[in-house]
């Protein structure tokens, strides 16, 4: 609520009567944009308590504004300012700009070189498929199950009290549910201590980042890499040194040979089902990694973003589950599981690391969102997501089968690819003379979005490469977006 004692300054030796002197200041207000249409005006009687008046002047002062149809009476709801003003618009919604709050661009010194998504040129109307870089249905999450939950926790006192509680990285529930859920399918054998639940793995990338990293440092990536990770590290000042992606997964070769040409401060690496190539890492390279993991006791961040979709066989466990010496850092997110809304995601690490991140956690973001972690609490103790899981990965492998051969007879001409073991997207190589940019620029023309681009732009075009996230997509959606890039590239 806007500070109204302050803003309306009686004058009691004024000729005007104080009603009037009262509606004419809120008129001002709303002129100026200080009240803009729409917004509730405190009751009657809370404004002649704010203003220290009878409520009969603050009644006559808002039938005059009434009157004037600068505010308008809802029954049962409120008082609000008239969405159609009597006269003109606010100035804060003029053209000019005059008069704004932030009319000028900000002249102190602040960072100007953090990436963001590319912009789109092209009318939002005018794009009827969407296809991103691999994201969950969210369609098919079980948000039924997490809104009962969530009425039964509105409903009772538990959430009260664990809303007053201190953050400590997760609520308890949430914990010990996670632990479980990856002790059962991971093989992690972690605790509570070494667990911090996240806003989503980018975050936990982030923690797990800055708890490492100083200006000068030396990272280790793949090559391509996940663009946001890559950015991440930059931010934090470091130097990034690339090394080359295969069919097998990240070369080891060249990980160890930059182990003995550099001081390395941090390995980032995503075995399973890489981005963007959506490669596995083969058993031989885990194993060579693991020994030059405990050899340089080598800080590594393990990205498993969406371990839980593999098809045809069973995953290979994360590099965090066998003996590294409690150098890897495991991430990975419920995001990719149920939607892209649901940002709840995790950290794994040795206790006192853990203990640290959380207090970094905490000058960010004081407490996580308690209402979902405690709904996707039960919903895990209840058996309900690992059925969701079972569901989807039935449901998303009859895609990928269903996008793999569509795309072999349609742009065998265009693009290479290989069929990944798991995962929600393909990585499709344009052939040399099919530019990525011009790809890209050709399918928002004719109605295709690839919202990955956006962020993965550079990296993508200096491989000639995108990712086509197939999970989310129905049937007739992938159909028409293949077909799209089919005429396009004839």
């Amino acid at each position: 609520m806007l500070p109204f004692k302050t803003l309306i300054v009686i004058d009691e030796s004024s000729t005007t009567a104080v009603y009037r002197q009262v509606s004419d200041q809120l008129v001002v207000m709303i002129s100026d944009g200080v009240l803009q249409p729409g917004t509730f005006l405190p009751s009657t009687r809370e404004m002649a308590s704010l203003l220290d008046k009878h409520r009969n002047t603050i009644v006559a002062a808002y039938e005059e504004l009434i009157t004037q149809d600068w505010i308008e009476p809802l029954p049962r709801i409120g008082i609000r300012v008239s969405l159609n003003l009597p006269l003109i618009k606010p100035r804060s919604f003029q053209e000019d700009g005059k008069n704004r709050t932030y009319s000028s661009p900000a002249k102190f010194n602040f960072k100007q070189n953090i990436p963001g998504p590319t912009a789109n040129h092209f009318p939002l109307k005018r794009l009827s498929i969407v296809v991103n870089d691999g994201f969950p249905d969210a369609d098919l999450a079980p948000f039924d199950s997490m809104f009962k939950e969530y009425r039964k926790l509105l409903q009772g006192t538990k959430l009260k009290k664990l809303m007053s509680l201190k953050d400590f990285g997760g609520t308890p529930a949430l914990k010990d549910s996670t632990v479980n859920f990856l002790n059962n399918s991971r093989g992690l054998n972690i605790s509570t201590d070494n667990l911090l639940i996240t806003r989503g793995a980018q975050m936990a990338i982030y923690l797990a980042a800055a708890m490492i990293l100083k200006p000068g440092d030396n990272v280790l990536v793949s090559d391509p890499s996940y663009y946001i990770a890559d950015e991440v590290f930059k931010q934090m000042g470091a130097n990034l040194i690339r090394i080359h992606v295969d069919q097998d997964g990240i070369d080891i070769n060249g990980v160890e040979n930059a182990l003995k040409s550099f001081k390395i401060s941090l390995l980032y690496v995503i075995p399973h089902h890489h981005h963007p190539t959506t490669v596995t890492m083969s058993q031989s390279r885990r194993t060579r990694l693991l020994e030059l993991i405990r050899s340089y006791q080598l800080p590594v961040i393990e990205d498993d973003y969406d371990y839980d979709f593999h098809y045809n066989n069973s995953p290979v466990l994360p590099l965090a589950s066998s003996d590294h010496d409690s150098n890897v850092l495991y991430i990975g997110s419920f995001t990719k599981l149920l939607a892209p809304s649901c940002r709840i995601g995790y950290l794994i690490g040795p206790a006192n690391f853990i203990a640290q991140a959380t207090n970094l956690k905490r000058l960010i973001d004081l407490r996580g969102d308690t209402l979902m972690e405690e709904a996707l609490s039960a919903i895990i103790n209840s058996g309900e997501l690992d059925r969701h899981i079972k569901k989807s990965k039935k449901i998303y492998s009859e895609r990928c089968d269903h996008t793999a051969l569509s795309i072999q007879k349609e742009l065998s001409h265009a693009v290479n690819f290989t069929k990944p073991h798991g995962g929600m997207a393909l990585w499709l190589k344009f052939k040399p003379e099919y530019p990525l940019g011009d790809i890209i620029s050709k399918a928002h023309s004719s109605g295709l979005l690839f919202t990955g681009a956006a962020y993965h732009e550079g990296a993508d075009q200096k491989h000639n490469g995108i990712r086509f996230g197939f999970a989310s997509l129905k049937e007739t959606e992938m159909h028409n977006a293949i077909k799209i890039l089919r005429e396009i590239t004839m």
